[in-house]
């Protein structure tokens, strides 16, 4: 696969950390990343690249209008999610995206303390 570092959602991020839009959950990730059916419903009334931002990374080998290219998603739509941070900032590194990896780390540090403010 030829996963490379979304550059928009990272800026995109960014913005909404500023701006507050953040959840600072401990919990699993598995309990707040939005599911097939929310995905949907958000592509209803969004466009595709609105949708991009909400993930660190692209497989640029897949069609930019299919929902397959977009990876390690951070947030449900809405904000940024401390858990959805963590669990891409760990499976980037699993699988060696060491741009994603870093990234993640990043927007993690700039929510925690935002939080702390």
């Amino acid at each position: 696969m030829s996963i490379k570092l979304n550059h928009a959602a990272v800026t995109f991020a960014k913005g909404l950390i500023k701006d507050g839009k953040i959840k600072n959950d401990q919990g699993h990730w598995g309990q707040h990343n939005p599911g097939t059916s929310q995905e949907n419903s958000y592509l209803k009334s969004h466009e595709i690249a609105d949708y991009a931002k909400w993930h660190l990374g692209e497989d640029t080998s897949l069609g930019e209008d299919t929902k397959g290219r977009y990876k390690f998603p951070y947030g449900d739509f809405k904000t940024v999610h401390r858990d959805g941070l963590i669990a891409a900032k760990e499976r980037a590194a699993q699988q060696g995206y060491h741009d994603i990896e870093k990234a993640a780390d990043e927007l993690l540090h700039t929510l925690e303390t935002q939080a702390n403010h």
